[in-house]
This record gives C-alpha cells, sequence and structure tokens, in this order.
C-alpha cells in the first residue's frame, strides 16, 4: 500500500504528504520488569462501543473489552494507568455512574496483575455547582467517591472539584475540604490541580486567580498532610510554576508533571530536582515514553531526550487551546493505531477538532514515529478524509 496522501492544509488547500519515518520499535518487556528511575503514570482514554442502539450525547456506550485491553498495552510497556480522569472525558461524557463503572472494570483486570500500577480519579462531579451547594456538600461528594474507589481496593487521585471552585469563598474553605478528606484517606492519594485551560470551571481554585497566590494555599494543604499525599499533579502547561511548586514540596512528597507541552525536560530535571509523570499525551505516545525513560534509567540522558525530544510538537498540537478539547487527538491517534476499529468518542467529542487539525496531527505524529503501522494509518486517515469529500 502506498503511504502517500493528500492533507488539508489551513486555507483551504491540499497538499500531498508521504510517510517520511519508520515507526519507532515498542520496547520489549524485560523478564525482570521495566528499569524506570520515575514513577509514570499515561491517563488512559475509553473506547466506545459504536454499534449501541442509543443517543450518543447523553448515553454511554463503553467497550470494555477494548477499554481493558488499552490499559494492558500500557501496563505491558511498563506504566502506569490513572483511571477515570479527564483523559477518559471525565465531567465531558463520562459521568460519576460511568466512571464508577469504569473503575470496577479496570480494577478487576488489575488484580490479575501483580506488576499493574493504577490510581483513580475521585472527586465531587456528582454534585452540580450552584448557589445552593455549601461546603459540606462538597466535603459528603469527596467522601462518597472516595469511600468507592476505597471499596473496590484502589488508590486515589484527589480531582480538583468544580462544585468547590463554585462554592469556596476564600482559601480557607479549601484547607477546611482537603483537610477533611486527607485526614480520611485509607493511604497516601495523588492531589490533582486542574488550569482552567483544561476545565474553565476551575478558574480561581485553592481561593485566588493568581496561580503563584493559589500554589502557597496548596503547597500549605499538602505539606501540613505529607504523610497522606504520595504526589501532587500540576497541570498549568508552565514548566516555571511547576519548577517552583516542586521546590517547596515536602521532600516526601512527590511532584508528578501534568504539564503537556514541557514534560520532557521537566521529568529529566534539574540539579535540584525532577518531576514523575502523570500524563494524557502518555495515552497517545506510550510505546516512546517507554522507550525513553528505559534510556533514562539506564543514565542515558541524550538517548532519552532523542526519543521523547520529537513527542513534543505533537503534544502541543494536540493539547492546543481550547486545550479541553486534546481528548478528540488522543482518541485519533488510537484510532490510527489500530487500537479501535472506529472514530467514535462518548458525547460525539470527536467533532469538537477540525480537520485541518488532525490532518496536522498526522504529520506532526510521523515525525514523532507514533504511527506503529504506517499502512494502516495512512488507510484510517484517507476514510476520515473521506468523510469530509476528500
Amino acid at each position: 500500500m502506498a503511504k502517500s496522501l493528500r492533507l488539508p492544509v489551513s486555507g483551504g488547500t491540499l497538499e500531498d504528504y508521504a510517510i517520511a519515518n519508520a515507526p519507532l520499535a515498542a520496547p520489549e518487556r524485560p523478564a525482570g520488569g521495566h528499569a524506570f528511575n520515575r514513577v509514570a503514570y499515561a491517563a488512559a482514554h475509553v473506547v466506545v462501543d459504536p454499534l449501541a442502539d442509543n443517543d450518543p450525547w447523553l448515553d454511554r456506550n463503553i467497550d470494555w473489552e477494548r477499554t481493558v485491553a488499552f490499559r494492558e498495552y500500557l501496563w505491558d510497556l511498563g506504566l502506569g494507568v490513572a483511571e477515570a480522569m479527564d483523559t477518559a472525558q471525565r465531567g465531558m461524557g463520562l459521568d460519576w455512574a460511568g466512571a464508577k463503572e469504569l473503575i470496577a472494570n479496570v480494577q478487576s483486570a488489575a488484580r490479575r496483575r501483580p506488576d499493574a500500577l493504577i490510581a483513580y480519579g475521585a472527586g465531587t462531579d456528582h454534585l452540580p455547582p450552584g448557589p445552593g451547594v455549601s461546603i459540606d456538600d462538597v466535603i459528603q461528594a469527596y467522601e462518597e467517591q472516595v469511600a468507592y474507589v476505597e471499596e473496590q481496593g484502589g488508590r486515589i487521585i484527589l480531582m480538583a472539584s468544580r462544585a468547590l471552585a463554585a462554592a469556596a469563598k476564600s482559601p480557607e474553605d479549601y484547607v477546611r475540604v482537603y483537610d477533611r478528606i486527607l485526614r480520611q484517606v485509607r493511604q497516601p492519594v495523588i492531589i490533582h490541580w486542574l488550569g482552567d485551560m483544561f476545565d474553565p470551571a476551575l478558574a480561581g481554585y485553592w481561593g485566588s486567580r493568581d496561580d503563584m497566590q493559589a500554589m502557597e494555599t496548596a503547597v500549605a494543604i499538602i505539606n501540613d498532610h505529607a504523610t497522606k499525599v504520595d504526589g501532587v499533579k500540576i497541570s498549568l502547561l508552565s514548566a516555571e510554576k511547576e519548577i517552583v511548586m516542586r521546590r517547596k514540596l515536602d521532600p516526601a512528597v512527590k511532584m508528578y508533571t501534568g504539564d503537556d507541552f514541557n514534560y520532557a525536560e521537566l521529568i529529566a530535571g534539574d540539579e535540584k530536582g525532577y518531576s514523575h509523570a502523570l500524563l494524557g499525551i502518555f495515552d497517545a505516545i506510550a510505546p516512546a515514553a517507554s522507550a525513553a525513560l528505559q534510556k533514562l534509567g539506564a543514565d542515558d540522558l541524550a538517548g532519552f531526550h532523542a526519543i521523547l525530544a520529537p513527542t513534543v510538537p505533537l503534544s502541543r498540537h494536540i493539547f492546543k487551546a481550547p486545550t479541553r478539547f486534546y481528548k478528540t487527538g488522543v482518541v485519533f491517534l488510537a484510532y490510527l493505531n489500530g487500537f479501535q476499529n472506529h472514530f467514535q468518542m462518548l458525547g460525539g467529542q470527536q467533532s469538537t477538532r477540525s480537520m485541518v487539525h488532525l490532518a496536522e496531527l498526522f504529520r506532526l505524529a510521523d515525525e514523532a514515529r507514533v504511527l506503529r503501522d504506517p499502512d494502516l494509518a495512512v488507510s484510517r486517515m484517507k476514510t476520515i478524509l473521506a468523510t469530509a469529500g476528500i
């Protein structure tokens, strides 16, 4: 099959494009396990069932077999799974009822694998924000979701709360909520600070629209409960802010980068420290992430950057503003790479990016060497282009 096609470009024209790079070989699973010196989670997407007879904007239609199989693929590469997070369309197609079903199904698979690193998002998304919602309501909502994850035997990623962002009147309200929850959890959690570029409803989180002021509140809460916090995932798309916060944390608390723009340099670190990883882009570039982390674990920093650096332009494109629509690019790449046989998403979210955007994603994925079967990728790209009359 010819590895060439015509792709749209900005301005309404088409150009010829030919696959230029061989795919990166997926690293083999070592007998003793992958030798990483960073903890690395991939926030994983869900695969829908396109044949479900329902209303796709309103109903859940998850293909559990393929969804779980994708988690197995990530585990085989040595990556952990951050489950039921925003990459799984939490709050944008996946509600709490669906998240509970997802957590139960994936935790069942994880129990069969001693090497399965996994943590689950617990938040308050079943509590709609509104003027009648109190701080006590927010606490109760968090407690309900935390209890469910713990009943399943899972570890917790404490997600940012839209309801808390709407109800809080001051930083002290955040202190009250997190103090209450962290005192109760059975094992250390990962706290997630998700910036408003990912979710506009979280603007002003930690009680301030100034990120540096908000950081002071967050750091104080985390350090006061350091024995109950495994780490914090910061998703502000700012390497500078992440480094500042990283250096303020209690030494026992990990920094998990959620910066899909600058992850390579943040994971590599500097003379004063480094970040671990909890990234949505690791879903899309899992083989490259695994291979790069193997290099880093072998003290081959040049090899690490040689593999990971070409993926950064791809990630910046997938996560470009409006950043909350990045899930479309992640699922599109999963389709191109054969992990699902369709390009459909919960809530019809496949429609949030343009054909020009998807075409550029295809080019950048080739440059990053993450099209694992170029023939298949070209064929599937042509199928998508045909729906736009190309």
